[in-house]
């Protein structure tokens, strides 16, 4: 267990061994909540979140939706045309 201590602008300091562990470098910015026993620092990604929907706008599919059934039986048809 490492301590730090919280300064007169209200700044922690991340003990190092911490900070490379978790790679986190200078400038990163993390969101802080409270828990029941503390506080829980995340770091934010650099990304946003994506979604299956967000993907599946850059495959070019234009025709009708495609059951899950339809689907697998697509695939198995492949499955047994490359063996």
């Amino acid at each position: 267990m490492e301590t730090t201590r919280l300064s007169s602008k209200g700044q922690i300091i991340i003990p190092k061994t911490i900070r490379e562990s978790w790679n986190w470098k200078p400038g990163m910015e993390f969101s802080v909540e409270e828990s029941g026993e503390g506080i829980v620092l995340r770091p934010l990604r650099a990304f946003p979140r994506t979604t299956v929907n967000d993907l599946l706008g850059c495959t070019g599919y234009k025709g009708p939706k495609k059951s899950l059934k339809e689907m697998d039986l697509a695939i198995a048809k492949g499955v047994k045309t490359r063996r």
